[in-house]
Parts: C-alpha cells; sequence; structure tokens
C-alpha cells in the first residue's frame, strides 16, 4: 500500500491486535508524519504498550494494516523494522548481565548521527559506567543505557514506554532534558507511553488518549494541557 503522503512516516489502518486470542486493540488507526512528537495516555491497562508492540511487531495482529515509510510491514519481523529506523525503549529495559555498557551500545550500532561519541557526550555517566556490566547499574543509569541503545541503531522513530517509571526525581529531569533535545533539536519522531499525563504533554506537540484499546482523544498537546478538567476526566491521572 503506498503512502497517502510525502511526509507520512508510520501509519496504522483499522488495527486490532493483542496476545493469542486476546483482543487488546480495537479498530486503532494512527498516522505519523516525520518530526512527530506523540505523548500516548491512558490508564492503566488501555492498550497503550500493547500499541507500542504492535509497532515493533510483537503481538498477534487480528486485522488492519501498519505502514512504515509507504510499504506494509504488518507481516515484517521485528528485528527487520528495527532495522528499517524503529528504536524501541522498552518498559523493563532488557539490560544483559554478561555484557558491558559499550558492549550494549556497539552491538546494535547502525551508521548515522549517532554514534558512541555522541551518546558519551549525551550521557556522561556511561562513559563513566562504559565497562560495568549491565546488572551492575543503577535503575536510572540502566534507563539512560536503554534510550542510549535504541538511539544506536540510529532511529527515525523512538518509542519510549513509561522511561520515567520509578526514577528517582533528578534522573527523570535528566531525562527529559534529554527527551526534549531529541524532539527540539534532532527533530527526530518520538512517542512517549508515560503515567505522568501533564511531563508527557510538556514534551510533545501532539497527544492521544486510549480507553478499552480504542482512540478517544486526539489533539494539540497543549490544548489538553491546558483543559485541566478534560485531561483528568480522560487520563485520571496527574
Amino acid at each position: 500500500m503506498k503512502s497517502n503522503g510525502a511526509n507520512e512516516l508510520l501509519a496504522l489502518e483499522r488495527v486490532s491486535a493483542g496476545y493469542g486470542e486476546s483482543v487488546v486493540l480495537e479498530n486503532v488507526s494512527l498516522t505519523l508524519n516525520e518530526g512527530d512528537s506523540l505523548a500516548l495516555l491512558g490508564r492503566n491497562g488501555v492498550g497503550k504498550s500493547t500499541l507500542l508492540l504492535t509497532m515493533m511487531g510483537l503481538t498477534r495482529q487480528h486485522q488492519g494494516s501498519v505502514r512504515w515509510r509507504g510499504k506494509d510491514i504488518t507481516r515484517v519481523a521485528t528485528y527487520r523494522r528495527a532495522h528499517a529506523g524503529l528504536g524501541w525503549v522498552p518498559q523493563e529495559r532488557l539490560m544483559y548481565p554478561s555484557l558491558s555498557v559499550e558492549e550494549h551500545l556497539t552491538v546494535v550500532a547502525r551508521p548515522g548521527e549517532w554514534d558512541l561519541k555522541k551518546i558519551y557526550e549525551v550521557f556522561p555517566r556511561l562513559q563513566e559506567r562504559r565497562n560495568n556490566m549491565g546488572n551492575q547499574l543503577s535503575g536510572g543509569e540502566q534507563q539512560m543505557l536503554a534510550i542510549a541503545r535504541a538511539l544506536m541503531i540510529n532511529p527515525r522513530l523512538l518509542l519510549l514506554d513509561e522511561p520515567m517509571e520509578g526514577l528517582a526525581p533528578i534522573i527523570v529531569q535528566e531525562l527529559l532534558g534529554v527527551i526534549k533535545r531529541l524532539v527540539t533539536d534532532s527533530g527526530m519522531t518520538v512517542i512517549v507511553v508515560e503515567q505522568h499525563a501533564r511531563m508527557a504533554l510538556g514534551l510533545t506537540k501532539r497527544a492521544i488518549v486510549l480507553d478499552r484499546g480504542q482512540i478517544v482523544h486526539d489533539s494539540d498537546s497543549q490544548a489538553l494541557l491546558d483543559d485541566g478538567e478534560k485531561l483528568d476526566r480522560l487520563v485520571a491521572v496527574a
């Protein structure tokens, strides 16, 4: 299927997906253009992480299609999606105890703007810990490494699943600064799943709210941020 627009990066059309016979997402249609930044919001269990997993090809898709830069990738393997430019930072971080920090980064590296030098400029703490094993890092350092590892594939789209969860406030502020720079300076297309809705809205230009596996709201992030009553009604979190 061909792209409907020259700047279209990712498109889902009438996608229903889940795990086994269980359907979590129902009839979801969504288009992202180059340079978009999207806050993906909603209460716990409404399908936010499942939507990211579906973009990566890690769920069972029951109907609909996924398009990447104009090409149908509905049945394309996860690793091929990563090679094509989808970078994913999972909620679980997935550190490997047998790999050092630097090995975590170099084993996935693909040519492009993001290399070890640039990663270490953005995350100097990782350079200090470059010889440590993945399981020897603090939670905040592991999250930095998970983001850095995704950047090393030089993605066109970065999917961030609860990147601030369980982190100390000082680390949260540091990561917020990094993500903000990715959006504003590099123009990278980013999707952020985040329970702290106002935090996510402050990072992004566009907001989508899921409820029971369906999109129930789509607007500018600032517009939703300015309407506190609507925001609280839709997501019931601060």
